[in-house]
C-alpha cells in the first residue's frame, strides 16, 4: 500500500503533469487487473508522448473510437484505486481523450 508519505513526496511531481497534453503511442486493455482496480475492469492503459518525456497512465472517460496511436489526450489527476484499507485515498496522473 502507498504510504501518505510517499503519496505526499509524489505531489509535485503529479501536479507538474496536471493539464500536460500528448499523443497515444501504443495502448492495450487490462481485462484482469491486480487488487484494487476489479471495478474498473476492462480499462485502457496506454504510453503516452509527451512534449519532453513519456508516461504510462491509465485513460479516463474513454470511447472505443478514442484507442488509436495518434489520439491527442491531456493530463488529469483523479484517484487511482477503489477504497485503500489504510485511509488514505491516493490520486494519480491519467489521461483523458481530446
Amino acid at each position: 500500500m502507498i504510504s501518505p508519505v510517499k503519496i505526499w513526496r509524489n505531489q509535485k511531481k503529479i501536479s507538474s503533469l496536471r493539464g500536460s497534453e500528448g499523443v497515444i503511442v501504443s495502448w492495450t486493455m487490462i481485462r484482469v487487473p491486480p487488487s484494487g482496480f476489479s471495478s474498473q475492469a476492462p480499462y485502457p492503459v496506454a504510453l503516452v508522448q509527451l512534449q519532453k518525456s513519456r508516461i504510462v497512465c491509465q485513460l479516463v472517460d474513454w470511447d472505443t473510437k478514442d484507442l488509436h496511436s495518434g489520439q491527442k489526450v491531456t493530463l488529469v489527476i483523479r484517484r487511482v484505486i477503489e477504497s485503500p484499507d489504510d485511509g488514505v485515498i491516493p490520486y494519480g496522473v491519467k489521461a483523458k481523450p481530446v
